[in-house]
């Protein structure tokens, strides 16, 4: 035996629990590449939470509205001089002809109650009550004639300017800067409130209520914007699903591999990145200039949303259809089925979910376009609600997005409040349909 040298024996391999330099830079890469979509995911949160906060911190005060109670007397004399309660008769007197009688019945319950305020004058009184107030007397004196030489019990809009007080949006040293507020009018607010005759309550009228002037802010409601949005998404849904899928299904399943199948899937994708305000231009010069459409009409809107939402319905589409197995056609096929069947019967329903999903997403996105309504006219003020379908497809009417826009074009403050409660209604109707997309996504998904 020789003795061997310490240079002939073998070397120690290093362990695998042991990290050599290259792997602890690879592991180092690594974390920081995780840190990096922490911090991505939480400035996300982030922001979103700061513009749900600022939304809703702005907006649900428009959910809210500020009411005087007051017991109006309603003077034959002046009301229903001829006495016969003739509707024709009693139309002839408008709100100029009410509008005192509430001022007086303020005036009464000022004086009954031993209010007294310095600096308050007949004014401010006449002010303090909304302007849409009259009208909703006159309305409901129309509705039941017999109301008449009687004295009957009312909830008034209070003005825009009283109802922000209330709200902490107007304050005194605000109001001795206002022309359209006094110091002596929030006065009276604090008195009429202490007795329980002005109250704040859940605002009804805000979802259901018509649009109002620039004057009665306190009046504005979203009733005309959310019925025209439902007649949009209405007609998107019948012309956007049946073409769309229709669509996909030729194009994945049917149409020969050629330069026209080609040129035909790339101008769809140039149509879903094409900016939204091209196809108010397009809808404008065919529907409204060459057809002869009604300007701010629901069915032009529509038909506008629908081109624009044809795109973003097909893709996923195509894609949910390409999704399926082809063991799936092949299957179908081998036990006799023909192309069709095998499509309808089995390649279709295992994409529905997919396709209900890009449907219920693109009815999203239409719904809170803007640009190409105002090109069409939507953004006039409109009063009166659209009728029953279909004939209500072709009355003037609003859209959701729309009514913020114009919300926030007008001066008054109290319209800044109204625009953010009209988001927040728009974002409700969208975590509807992406909750609904959700559930029928689980609901018709089907394993293989």
């Amino acid at each position: 035996m020789t003795d061997a040298t310490a240079s002939d024996l073998p070397r120690s391999r290093p362990s695998l629990l042991t990290q050599d330099p290259r792997t602890k830079r690879r592991n180092a890469a690594e974390a920081r590449f995780r840190a990096y979509g922490q911090i991505a995911v939480s400035l996300g949160v982030l922001a979103l939470i700061v513009l749900l906060s600022s939304i809703l911190g702005n907006g649900l005060s428009a959910f809210q509205q500020t009411y005087v109670t007051l017991r109006i007397e309603l003077p034959e004399n002046k009301l229903d001089k001829s006495g016969v309660r003739d509707i024709e008769v009693m139309k002839k007197a408008t709100t100029l002809t009410y509008s005192p009688l509430i001022s007086a019945a303020l005036k009464k319950t000022i004086a009954d109650k031993g209010i007294k305020i310095d600096g308050l004058s007949s004014k401010d009184i006449s002010r303090f009550i909304s302007k849409e107030a009259p009208a909703q007397l006159r309305n409901r004196v129309l509705a039941n004639p017999q109301l008449v030489g009687t004295t009957v019990t009312m909830e008034m809009l209070a003005n825009g300017r009283i109802d922000g007080y209330m709200k902490g949006r107007v304050d005194r040293a605000s109001a001795a800067l206002d022309s359209n507020v006094s110091p002596a009018q929030l006065d009276l607010a604090d008195a009429l409130k202490k007795d329980g005759l002005l109250v704040k309550r859940f605002n009804w009228d805000f979802i259901t209520a018509p649009d109002a002037s620039d004057q009665r802010p306190e009046a504005a409601g979203l009733g005309v914007a959310i019925i025209g949005s439902a007649y949009m998404m209405l007609i998107v849904l019948v012309l956007a699903l049946p073409i769309g899928v229709a669509t996909s299904i030729y194009l994945e399943e049917f149409a020969p591999q050629n330069r026209w199948t080609d040129f035909v899937e790339v101008n769809i994708s140039n149509l879903a990145a094409v900016p939204s305000i091209v196809f108010g231009i397009l809808g404008l010069a065919i529907f409204i200039n060459f057809v002869g459409l009604p300007q701010s009409a629901p069915v032009v809107g529509g038909l506008v949303l629908t081109l624009m939402t044809l795109p973003r319905i097909i893709i996923p589409a195509r894609a949910a259809l390409k999704a399926v197995p082809p063991s799936i056609r092949d299957a179908a096929l081998g036990v006799g089925a023909s192309k069709v069947q095998a499509v309808f019967h089995h390649v279709l329903p295992l994409a529905a979910p997919g396709i209900l999903t890009g449907l219920i997403i693109g009815l999203g996105q239409a719904l809170g376009e803007t640009a190409p309504l105002l090109l069409i006219g939507m953004v006039a003020f409109v009063r009166d609600y659209p009728g029953a379908p279909p004939e209500g497809f072709f009355d003037p009417a609003s859209a959701l997005p729309v009514q913020v826009y114009n919300w926030t074009q007008r001066a008054d403050p109290a319209f800044v409040e109204r625009a953010s409660g009209a988001i927040i209604v728009l974002l409700v109707f969208l975590v509807i349909m992406n909750a609904t997309a959700v559930i029928l996504r689980r609901r018709f998904e089907r394993r293989w």
